[in-house]
């Protein structure tokens, strides 16, 4: 890294419940769970804290409600090295909660998005400041759309890049699309997006992640390039698409080449499936590299 990127996540925070269970009950089914947990979460909190311990410098925009809960996160924030200042506290609203169950090394995930919702873009502007600052912006889709347009033409104005990775999945309009700079879809949102009509114009925009079938992506030349995944022992996938976005971006604003940021950011998603929980799992910039020069010298 030749220098300390600005990064700026702009996204929704949350408290991750998290049950794990032998197996997912089926429709109108009960089933026995095993451990409870909770953890601090939500994408743009996953994702902002995955690219601080990935060596950049960190600011979150975002709220939480005026409740126990909002207090621990920013308390999570400041512990993790990310700047909070720009978290709005909701008054009269609970903060964000996922439900997560665990079983079969993958998740179902339930998302109730209370402040989250209420990050509207009159917040975003007593932040313009920050954003300008930044070397990229980085966003997701747990916030109202109306926030996401203004954050994206305000980046698109002011020449920042900024990347928006789509999920949940919702239709996204096409003045967005136009205006981002990368796109990084996992295989079910990609399929929904090339359905779009205007899609194949801006597909080299797409970072697509394939989980245990690595990253695919497209040159503005039209070349498909394909990166494998790293084989590691999978205990918990929640947050891997997180710690790839943080770790994509980070690179990206160090000066990375596309293909060296997608690979970084592979091998980092690779290490945090190791372990339990999303933050819990995200790794340090220290392990990413001493992983993938491991994975190198056996190779």
């Amino acid at each position: 890294m030749e220098k300390q990127p600005a990064v700026c996540v702009v996204g929704s925070i949350n408290i991750d419940m998290v049950t794990t269970a032998k197996e997912f009950p089926e429709q109108g089914e009960t089933v026995l769970g095993g451990e409870f947990k909770t953890y601090h979460g939500g994408k743009g909190a996953n994702q902002a804290i995955a690219a601080a311990r990935l060596g950049a410098e960190v600011t979150m925009i975002g709220a939480v409600g005026d409740d126990q809960f909002g207090k621990d996160i920013l308390q999570n924030f400041r512990a993790e090295g990310v700047h909070e200042e720009a978290i709005s506290v909701i008054p009269k609203t609970s903060t964000g909660i996922a439900t997560i169950i665990l079983s079969e090394g993958d998740n179902r995930i339930i998302v109730s998005p209370g402040a989250n919702s209420k990050l509207t873009p009159e917040i975003i502007a007593t932040s313009r400041e920050i954003l300008m600052k930044s070397d990229i912006i980085l966003l997701q889709l747990e916030i109202p759309m109306e926030t996401v347009r203004y954050t994206v033409d305000f980046a698109y104005e002011h020449h920042i890049p900024v990347v928006i990775n789509p999920a949940p999945f919702q239709k996204i309009p096409e003045d967005i699309l136009k205006k981002v700079t990368y796109l990084t879809p996992n295989e079910l949102e990609h399929t929904s997006l090339a359905e779009l009509p205007f899609y194949r114009s801006m597909k080299d925009k797409a970072i697509i992640t394939k989980g245990g079938d690595g990253v695919e992506y497209e040159t503005s030349a039209g070349k498909k390039i394909e990166i494998p995944s790293y084989q590691v022992n999978v205990k918990d996938t929640t947050g891997a698409g997180d710690t790839f976005n943080g770790a994509l971006v980070t690179e990206i604003a160090s000066g990375s080449s596309i293909e060296q940021a997608i690979k970084f950011a592979n091998a980092a998603a690779a290490l945090s499936v190791e372990r339990v929980g999303a933050q819990g799992g995200m790794p340090t910039r220290e392990e990413v590299l001493g992983f993938i020069n491991k994975q190198e010298s056996v190779s």
